[in-house]
């Protein structure tokens, strides 16, 4: 059962990068519920992102979801994909860049196909989605019954933009770059209404890191890490994304919002060090 809405994004469309599961899927339901028209963006798995997208629908709260499968890392796949939402929902109003992967090596063993896909994927993939999203907001122009910003854009980053990450140099490296990407977007693109922030999350409990959170000794040890004591959930990290694409944090651009139970506040030295 849906908690009574906000409704804060009615009128609004959303694209969601990697929707289709995870945070991305949180995310998604986390807009709809707000009344925002949601792109659900896919790369596998076609049945199970038609089933977000539905779900969104169902909810009957003023927007409805459709599911788009396209390859982030592609030009040509993020440019048919935005053509596709204008031509669907008239235009785009915020962009979730969330679709991200792994690849880990020890560095002396990571081969090129590994850095490369990362890099390619969880950078060059941000980089093509904001930029057809900004591109789309100019072309649009504003529309202040839905937004006082332009438009409106959200890096899915990690604490691992400022944590060291031995072992997944390539996922720490594209993650450190987004913040310059957004800030340096921020900063350019300020004066034309277009607000720029990243969510930066930490321990999530979602299928890719299974490893860590699915025996009670993983979790523990884990735990360790976060000074709140619990591992995240993928609504924590939804409610963020939709209070940063609301009218309520207008104020708020080039900044990394961290949503990780104060795993970023050095644990280690609890006692001391």
């Amino acid at each position: 059962m849906y908690q009574k809405p906000n409704q804060r994004l009615c009128n609004q469309t959303c694209i969601v990068t990697g929707a289709s599961s995870g945070i991305g899927k949180a995310v998604a339901l986390a807009m709809g519920k707000d009344g925002a028209n949601v792109v659900v963006n896919y790369i596998t798995q076609p049945e199970v992102a038609e089933a977000v997208a539905q779900e969104i629908t169902d909810m009957k709260l003023g927007g409805r979801g459709i599911a788009i499968k396209a390859d982030v890392s592609k030009e040509d796949q993020v440019e048919k994909m935005f053509e596709t939402t204008v031509k669907e929902f008239g235009t785009v109003d915020i962009l979730i860049a969330n679709a991200g992967l792994q690849r880990d090596a020890a560095f002396h063993e990571m081969t090129l196909a590994q850095w490369q896909m990362v890099i390619d994927v969880n950078l060059t993939g941000q980089f093509l989605c904001a930029r057809a999203a900004i591109r789309e907001f100019l072309r649009r122009g504003m529309r202040t019954d839905v937004s006082k910003a332009l438009g409106k854009i959200i890096h899915m980053s990690s604490v691992h933009e400022i944590i060291p990450w031995a072992g997944h140099a390539n996922y720490a490296a594209s993650k450190g770059a987004i913040v310059m990407l957004m800030q340096s977007l921020a900063q350019e693109y300020g004066p034309s209404k277009i607000r720029v922030n990243s969510i930066a999350p930490g321990a999530i409990q979602t299928p890719i890191n299974k490893d860590a959170w699915e025996s009670k000794s993983a979790l523990d040890e884990l735990n360790k890490l976060i000074p709140y004591k619990r591992i995240g959930q993928p609504s924590d990290i939804g409610s963020a994304a939709v209070w940063l694409a609301t009218d309520e944090s207008d104020y708020i651009s080039g900044t990394t919002l961290f949503v990780d139970g104060a795993m970023t506040c050095y644990p280690g030295f609890t006692t001391n060090g």
